[in-house]
C-alpha cells in the first residue's frame, strides 16, 4: 500500500482502484466494448462541435451552447475512460491520491457543465416558443456568453468542493476503492475522519446545482407545453414540439441516471448497481448525446447532409 507513515497513523498516498469487474475474460470483452463507445463518443462529438462552427445555419444560441455540450460529453468521458481501459489490461490499477483528486475534480467540473447547460437549453426552447418576438433580445450573443460564464464557474465552485473537501479527508487504512474511477462516496467510506463537514459540503452543492437545474427545466417545460397546446395549427405544434424532442430525450437519460446515483437512498442499490449506472452516466450517454441530436433534430440533419453534399460534388 502506498502510505506515509507518522507518529500515529499511516496515511495512505494512493488508491487502488478496483474496476468493475475480477473476470478476466470479462475483461477482455468490457475493454473492447468501452473502447469503441470511447471512440465513438469523441468523434461523434467532435463532428457536432465542427459542424456547428461550420454551417451557418447552425450559427444560433441553441447550437451554440449545443457545441459546448458536446465539448463537456468529451472531456465528462474522458476523465474517467482512459483510466478504466488500463484497469481492463493491468493486474492492480493505481492511482497517486493527487491523481485521485484530479480525476474527481475533472469528472465533477464537466459532469455540472453539462447539467447546467441542459437547463439553459431548456431556457433557450422557452424563450424560443413562448416568446419568440423577444428571442433575439433575450437571448442574445451577450447574454449566451453571460449564460456559458455561469456555467461554467458554477461548475468550477462545485468541483472545487469536491476536490477541497477529499483533501480534508484522512486516510489511514484501506486504500481500495470499490469503483472504477475516484468517486466521492467510495472515498468518504475510506476516510478516517471523525468530522462529517468535508462529505457534507459536497452533498449540499451538489444538491443545489440539481434542484435548481431541474426547477428550471420543469418550469420551462410546462411553459412550452401550454403554448404547444394553444396552438391552432398542427403543423406548427409538431414544429415546436420537434425542436424539443432531442433535448428532453438528453434531458431524461442525464437526469435519469443522476436521480439513481445521487438521490436515491444508498440502501436501496448495491454498489455494483452503482457502478453500472455510473458507466452510463459517464460512458454511455456522452456517447448518446450527439446521436439523439442527430436523428432528431432536423436542423442538424439539413446541416449535415450540405456539408456531405459539398465533399461529393468537390
Amino acid at each position: 500500500m502506498d502510505s506515509l507513515g507518522d507518529a500515529n497513523h499511516t496515511a495512505v498516498t494512493g488508491f487502488i482502484l478496483l474496476g468493475l469487474t475480477d473476470d478476466p475474460i470479462l475483461k477482455d470483452i468490457l475493454f473492447m466494448i468501452i473502447l469503441c463507445i470511447y471512440l465513438v463518443t469523441v468523434s461523434g462529438n467532435l463532428s457536432t462541435i465542427i459542424l456547428i462552427s461550420i454551417s451557418p445555419q447552425l450559427h444560433h444560441p441553441m447550437y451554440f451552447f449545443l457545441s459546448h455540450l458536446a465539448f463537456a460529453d468529451i472531456c465528462l468521458s474522458t476523465s474517467v475512460t482512459p483510466n478504466m481501459l488500463v484497469n481492463f489490461l493491468v493486474e492492480r490499477n493505481t492511482i497517486t491520491y493527487h491523481g485521485c483528486c484530479t480525476q474527481l475534480g475533472s469528472a465533477a467540473f464537466f459532469g455540472t457543465v453539462e447539467c447546467l447547460l441542459l437547463a439553459i437549453m431548456a431556457y433557450d426552447r422557452f424563450v424560443a416558443i413562448y416568446k419568440p418576438l423577444f428571442y433575439s433580445t433575450k437571448m442574445s450573443t451577450q447574454v449566451c456568453v453571460q449564460f456559458l460564464i455561469v456555467a461554467y464557474v458554477g461548475s468550477f465552485l462545485n468541483a472545487f468542493s469536491f476536490t477541497i473537501s477529499v483533501y480534508f479527508l484522512f486516510f489511514c487504512g484501506p486504500n481500495q476503492v470499490n469503483h472504477f474511477f475516484c468517486d466521492f462516496a467510495p472515498l468518504v467510506e475510506l476516510s478516517c475522519s471523525e468530522s462529517s463537514i468535508p462529505a457534507v459540503v459536497p452533498s449540499f452543492t451538489c444538491g443545489s446545482i440539481i434542484t435548481c437545474t431541474v426547477f428550471v427545466i420543469i418550469v420551462s417545460y410546462m411553459y412550452i407545453l401550454i403554448t404547444i397546446l394553444k396552438m391552432r395549427s398542427n403543423e406548427g405544434r409538431r414544429k415546436a414540439f420537434s425542436t424539443c424532442t432531442a433535448h428532453l430525450t438528453a434531458v431524461s437519460l442525464y437526469f435519469g441516471t443522476l436521480t439513481f446515483i445521487y438521490v436515491m437512498p444508498k440502501s436501496s442499490y448495491s454498489t455494483e448497481q452503482n457502478k453500472v449506472v455510473s458507466v452510463f452516466y459517464m460512458v454511455v450517454i456522452p456517447m448518446l448525446n450527439p446521436i439523439i441530436y442527430s436523428l432528431r433534430n432536423n436542423d442538424i440533419k439539413g446541416a449535415l447532409k450540405k456539408v456531405l453534399l459539398k465533399k461529393i460534388i468537390s
